[in-house]
């Protein structure tokens, strides 16, 4: 982590402190000078949150002179394809189909029932040939996780 980003850390941990469902994911710095802050809550967050949060770290970065060249500043929550990052993400997103690349290569897709402290619970499908499927609950551990996704349906 670069100085900024850990500057950029404590302006957010610093805006946020006082709003415990808030909580911050990820800061970045491209090399095209953008920097990209994502912050997520318990329960989502708001435009007016993320709009706060930038005028927070803008105002200071600027006030510090951190950044000499010209940089775009984005605050939002992570896209819908971002990968989950931190416990707490899986926790909100109980009850959604989430798609896991395990560390020996193979991928499982179950709708997240639990997370714990160190594996998940999701309920799998699986279908043998010439036999209905069947939901078979499966622990994945976290160590085990390379990337996980939730899966979007437009059924």
């Amino acid at each position: 982590m670069t100085a900024v980003e850990k500057r950029v850390k404590e302006l957010v941990e610093e805006k946020i402190g006082d709003r415990p469902e808030l909580f911050l994911i990820d800061i970045r710095m491209l090399p095209n000078n953008k920097l990209i802050i994502h912050v997520d809550g318990d329960q989502g967050i708001g435009i007016q949150d993320c709009a706060a949060i930038s005028r927070h770290v803008g105002f200071h970065l600027e006030e510090e002179n951190l950044i000499d060249n010209a940089y775009n500043l984005e605050v939002s929550s992570p896209g819908v394809g971002e990968p989950l990052k931190m416990t707490r993400q899986y926790h909100k997103n109980i009850g959604r189909s989430v798609s896991l690349k395990l560390t020996d290569g193979t991928k499982k897709e179950g709708v997240l029932k639990a997370v714990g402290d160190d594996q998940l619970l999701i309920d799998e499908e699986r279908k043998e040939k010439g036999k209905k499927a069947v939901t078979v609950e499966t622990s994945v551990p976290f160590a085990e996780i390379t990337e996980s996704k939730i899966l979007i349906s437009f059924k």
